[in-house]
């Protein structure tokens, strides 16, 4: 990559993510070009040569969404620190989105990640699974993960949650859950319990 791709590059993420801290605290609605412009420290004009239309960004803000959330989880689960400490991490990191998240853009994504074919599924399967079995190996390794659960089951677990979660009528009345709901992911329905 050249000098001139690479300052290309470097304000197309800067639109991308003004327009993510926008969205976030405003919903998508709200958020005007000329406001994304405004803090992205761009013309308007830029933002246009770069995504076409608001809707072409908004649909760009999503995918750069969903990589930074991929890189976090990959970055957690593949770091050095113990194994409790990446499940409290995890937790707290969803707890930390839902409260960030703007409600209007949150339907938004889960919307997009309900539709055929769409980017969410497509890093479900090629990192998050992966992601989510190494954690599990790691967990079991170390003696925090029931060692007869088979991986099989814990997959299918997961994907039972996916496929729920996808549902209009579920991801509309989630978000403030969403602690709850990884709590019992991670603890089950007895809870965290202190080791004796």
């Amino acid at each position: 990559m050249d000098g001139f791709e690479r300052r290309r590059e470097q304000k197309k993420q800067q639109i991308l993510g003004a327009a993510l801290e926008l969205f976030m605290e405003y919903g998508i609605q709200k958020v005007s070009i000329s406001e994304i412009a405004k803090k992205a420290n761009v013309s308007q004009v830029t933002i246009y040569n770069y995504f076409e239309s608001k809707h072409k960004l908004i649909h760009e803000v999503f995918i750069y969404y969903v990589d930074q959330a991929s890189a976090q989880f990959e970055q957690t689960v593949f770091s050095d620190i113990p194994f409790p400490e990446k499940i409290k991490k995890l937790i707290f990191n969803k707890k930390e989105v839902a409260k960030q998240i703007n409600e209007e853009f949150y339907q938004y994504l889960m919307k997009e990640y309900t539709k055929e074919e769409n980017y969410i599924e497509k890093i479900y399967t090629e990192k998050a699974l992966p992601y989510f079995e190494h954690l599990f190996k790691e967990g079991k390794e170390q003696g925090y993960v029931d060692p007869n659960l088979s991986d099989q089951a814990i997959i299918f677990y997961i994907q039972m949650l996916k496929d729920y979660v996808q549902r209009e009528d579920v991801y509309k009345n989630i978000l403030p859950l969403t602690e709850d709901i990884t709590n019992i992911f991670f603890y089950g329905i007895l809870g965290k319990r202190d080791e004796d």
